[in-house]
């Protein structure tokens, strides 16, 4: 800051700084939660609120990120199998080859109750933020991931 402080000085131009601070608590999960050392922040759904809409919201369009393998082992009810590694082209696909591809109707932009989950939430935010990055402005990471479902749900 004292550089800044010299420049100003020694300056004709006016110089202005500027700087905020913004913190994110992790306790409500449906609040941002920044990942260190990333510039995006994801939003993340609990389990309680998950499981409020598992099976009885319409709009809920659930993403198992995991591999196939993974999923044959165990799943969230109604979840849709879209690998981590090809997310980014199954949310660029017209809606036809979606629809085809997955079952479902492709999610829109502003889809309400997108969410995306993995085995233990990294991958599922790596899914959230790429389809923040492509518009996706309500998608969400289920952070506690199937191994929270698991052992909630007795599986």
């Amino acid at each position: 800051l004292s550089a800044y402080h010299n420049l100003l000085h020694q300056s004709s131009v006016p110089l202005v700084i500027s700087y905020s601070l913004t913190l994110f608590t992790r306790s409500d999960k449906s609040k941002y939660a920044c990942l260190y050392g990333k510039s995006a922040c994801t939003k993340e759904i609990s389990y309680e609120e998950l499981k409020a809409l598992v099976g009885k919201s319409p709009n809920l369009i659930l993403i198992d990120v995991r591999s196939e393998e993974e999923v044959a082992k165990g799943h969230i009810p109604g979840s849709i199998n879209i690998p981590l590694n090809t997310v980014e082209g199954a949310l660029k696909m017209n809606p036809d080859e979606f629809k085809v591809r997955y079952g479902v109707t492709k999610p829109l932009l502003d889809a309400p109750e997108l969410v995306f989950h993995c085995q233990i939430g990294k991958r599922g935010a790596m899914a959230t933020t790429k389809a923040h990055q492509l518009g996706y402005v309500n998608a969400r990471n289920y952070a506690g991931a199937y191994s929270e479902w698991s052992k909630k749900e007795g599986k």
